[in-house]
């Protein structure tokens, strides 16, 4: 599982050769590799709401998606497998359709507020609600709305963490929420304590 090994084709090595970077990449291929997903890795996708993936159309032209649904909509299986509900969309299905003809898609999963971002290579299969219930009831994702279609599993054959550059940290309502309640819990103290004050001053 050689990110480096599986993205640097010939002609890749050589443009890096000219711009002078293929020293440092060679070095990486040449590094020990992790055999599967860490615990790192494992928590940051299972923390994702979203993701982007590229399949490959039969026109010979690559097709980028963004797949989005709730924090923890994406199940890890194990540590080399990860799947997902495929909800009901605009029923276009062109990933779908470049999936059953080409397997081989590359993930990029992003967190804005850490500015961090994982990127993946897998083969994508595609597995129908009715061929394994099992499989939908671990990969179902709870309290949300939504409307199955099928389910998509992936199976990672390399990854990699980019570069953090230029990456412009975003938040999420939610996340913004969560940060300001320190501050709201202390202007509500503060307001309560101006009211205390307020009705001793009254009875004297």
């Amino acid at each position: 599982m050689n990110y480096a090994q599986l993205a640097f084709t010939d002609n890749i090595k050589k443009i890096q050769e000219e711009a002078g970077s293929r020293n440092s990449y060679d070095r990486m291929e040449k590094m020990s590799v992790v055999d599967g997903l860490t615990d790192n890795e494992i928590r940051f996708i299972g923390d994702r709401d979203s993701f982007y993936m590229a399949s490959f159309g039969e026109n010979e032209y690559p097709y980028i998606q963004h797949r989005g649904g709730p924090a923890g909509f994406i199940k890890v299986i194990d540590n080399k497998t990860i799947g997902i509900v495929d909800f009901a969309g605009n029923r276009q299905y062109i990933s779908t359709g470049n999936i059953s003809k080409n397997e081989n898609v590359a993930l990029i999963m992003v967190s804005y507020p850490q500015r961090a971002r994982l990127k993946l290579y897998a083969h994508a299969k595609i597995v129908e609600l009715k061929d394994n219930e099992s499989l939908y009831n671990s990969l179902k994702p709870e309290d949300y709305k939504f409307r199955p279609e099928r389910m998509m599993i992936f199976e990672i054959q390399a990854y990699d963490w980019n570069c953090p550059q230029h990456i412009t940290p975003r938040y999420s309502t939610e996340e913004i929420e969560e940060a300001l309640l320190p501050q709201k819990k202390y202007i509500s103290d503060l307001e309560n304590k101006v009211k205390e004050l307020e009705l001793k001053l009254l009875d004297k």
